[in-house]
């Protein structure tokens, strides 16, 4: 131990006697290990905002969607056709063994008005109460959830989301007033819990559900029987009354095909948006995909050499991918980070081999009054070591504060990692060893007459 503290004295000794070239030789250490931490922190960050907004989506969530429809190379987008219908939510829940909660959904964009005030929500969603479950919002903040008896009823009752509260209410309870949505009154029953901001930058908060037979039946309701219908051939054209769906009476005179073709309705139609599935576990994904499509297919009556008139995606599997891209990326730019460390190793190797030179007549007195060639290697590489040690401290402290400046200033989100300061104290210390070996050991072989006759 008494050697231990006399060659680090020693060692800290020499490294003070030329501190700015100390200093400067390990300053590239100093930025490789704060690149690392600040590249470790701002991994960590974005992998755990990631993380949040997976769980945020809700549980293994599976969308479907309808398709889009091609007419002469021109594609109306997602929703140019009616595909999906509340039936077909029904037979995904109750025939598919993979999936647990299957919620249908119709959506539009309205303004929320109360009192005085007025709010647009970024959007406005009819559902059941199973899509709370889905999308792990079951747990609300104020309040409680609507019944499949409100759905049934088409009843005047909603959920608002945290950021029409704000807006619409300021600082009131929402819950039991009423508000109105195209001179439409609806009850507020509940508050949705907060889920801040999804990766995109979109505010999840900003939302308003009602049962889907209210949002479809009483505030859109409506879909345009648009160019589409010309695809279909004539003699298969529907005639008005066979675009309800409940066999309700016949309301206005039959129009002839051409008629139906060339002069769009606005008609009522229980068709969905949207139908939100929840598989029963990760690994089940796949499986309740694959049973969804083949069920859609049946009952949709496609052949085979047909396509799929709806679109099914994994919402869970697309973050993933995302957490996954910036792992990729976090990775590549400790690469960079670790070539920085190198380059700061390698100059501590020159400024070893520098000192070497400049104290040989000091080696060769050492090395005449009895010191041996393992002393004088010990010596070297304790110095070498307190160095990239002394830069491996300063880089932790220097990576911290550019992670919080970065946070401070750019929002970027980042997380303190104790494993990348373990890490890079280690490798602080490795390089050191590394890189101060091969100075010390020629410091340790110098002949001590010669050593004494170097000018």
């Amino acid at each position: 131990m008494r050697l231990f503290h006399r060659t680090l004295r020693t060692a800290l000794h020499s490294l003070r006697r030329n501190l700015l070239r100390s200093s400067l030789t390990c300053l590239g250490v100093v930025i490789g290990i704060a690149a690392v931490i600040a590249m470790m922190e701002i991994g960590q960050g974005s992998s755990y905002t990631i993380g949040q907004e997976i769980a945020t989506l809700g549980s293994n969530v599976v969308q479907i969607d309808p398709s889009d429809v091609i007419k002469a190379g021109a594609s109306t987008g997602r929703g140019g056709r009616s595909t999906l219908t509340p039936a077909d939510c029904e037979a995904i829940r109750r025939e598919c063994g993979a999936v647990r909660w299957a919620a249908p959904s119709v959506d539009c964009r309205l303004q929320v008005v109360y009192g005085s005030r007025n709010w647009a929500p970024r959007r406005i969603l009819g559902t059941t109460p199973e899509y709370l479950l889905v999308r792990g919002w079951a747990n609300l903040a104020e309040g409680a959830s609507f019944t499949d008896d409100d759905v049934r009823d088409a009843a005047g009752v909603c959920l608002i989301g945290q950021t029409p509260a704000r807006e619409l209410f300021r600082g009131e309870s929402p819950v039991g007033k009423e508000v109105r949505v195209r001179n439409v009154r609806l009850k507020v029953i509940g508050v949705l819990a907060a889920k801040g901001a999804s990766v995109s930058g979109g505010d999840q908060d900003d939302f308003f559900i009602a049962p889907w037979t209210t949002v479809k039946l009483r505030l859109s309701g409506t879909r345009l029987v648009t160019a589409a219908a010309a695809a279909v051939p004539a003699n298969q054209v529907n005639s008005l009354s066979e675009l309800y769906p409940d066999g309700q009476a016949q309301l206005y005179p039959e129009r002839s095909t051409l008629e139906v073709v060339d002069t769009p309705q606005m008609v009522r139609f229980s068709d969905l948006d949207d139908i939100w599935v929840s598989a029963t576990s990760p690994q089940h994904v796949p499986i309740a995909m694959r049973q969804i499509r083949q069920l859609l297919r049946e009952r949709h009556r496609l052949d085979d050499d047909e396509p799929d008139d709806f679109r099914i995606r994994d919402l869970t599997a697309s973050s993933e991918a995302l957490a996954s891209t910036s792992r990729l990326m976090t990775n590549l730019l400790l690469c960079v980070a670790l070539i920085s460390l190198l380059v700061g190793g390698v100059g501590i190797m020159n400024m070893m081999l520098v000192s070497v030179t400049l104290r040989t007549r000091e080696i060769g007195l050492r090395l005449a009054v009895g010191a041996r060639g393992r002393d004088i290697l010990r010596q070297f590489l304790a110095e070498a070591v307190l160095l990239c040690f002394v830069g491996g401290v300063a880089g932790i402290l220097l990576g911290r504060a550019a992670s919080i400046t970065i946070t401070a200033l750019l929002r970027w989100p980042t997380l303190p990692s104790l494993p990348a300061i373990i890490a890079a104290v280690a490798v602080s210390v490795s390089v050191g060893v590394a890189f101060g070996f091969y100075p010390a050991w020629k410091a340790s072989r110098l002949d001590p007459i010669d050593a004494l006759r170097y000018e």
